[in-house]
């Protein structure tokens, strides 16, 4: 009987799995909609009352996307304001949606990431994800490695594309 081999772990191939990087801190989305007047225009009075008797603690721990879903003109300083509620409770607060907060919060880990540990190494950045990984990630993670890895590939070692390959 022959001997099975696995020629994956043979191969010398890394895996990268982004989903091994999510944290699964809360994410809250704060959309200002409707603290606005008709939806349409900010009070700024109002705007500072609402701001004033709103349930802070609720993003204890977690992270924050602001936003506004209506068309309107929003000064700069109300997001401004409402960062300041959140300072000490938030552990992160970003202007935008939850998709733009996620992007964010990849862009962090990747700019962290001690790209040494790949110098000249096969990788995989593995693509199937149960994790909501935002395609940004990915763009992020592909130019900060190019230029230190051996080859870069998409999916699963078993069954890769080819991105990269440095010429020899």
């Amino acid at each position: 009987m022959q001997e099975i081999v696995n020629k994956v772990a043979q191969s010398g191939i890394v895996t990268l799995n982004l989903e091994d990087w999510y944290d699964n801190t809360p994410r809250m989305l704060l959309d200002i909609k409707p603290w606005l007047f008709q939806e349409l225009v900010l009070k700024e009075k109002d705007f500072r009352t609402q701001a004033q008797n709103h349930s802070w603690q609720q993003y204890q721990n977690s992270y924050v996307a602001l936003t506004c879903s209506a068309d309107a003109l929003v000064p700069t300083w109300a997001y401004m304001l409402l960062t300041s509620y959140l300072q000490g409770l938030a552990k992160k607060t970003v202007f935008g949606t939850l998709e733009n907060l996620e992007a964010f919060l990849f862009a962090e880990k990747i700019h962290a990431l001690d790209v040494s540990l790949y110098q000249d190494a096969r990788v995989v950045i593995k693509g199937c994800s149960h994790k909501p990984i935002p395609v940004a990630a990915y763009v992020a993670l592909t130019e900060k490695l190019k230029p230190v890895v051996k080859s870069l590939m998409f999916g699963e070692p078993c069954s890769t594309v080819p991105l990269y390959k440095k010429n020899r």
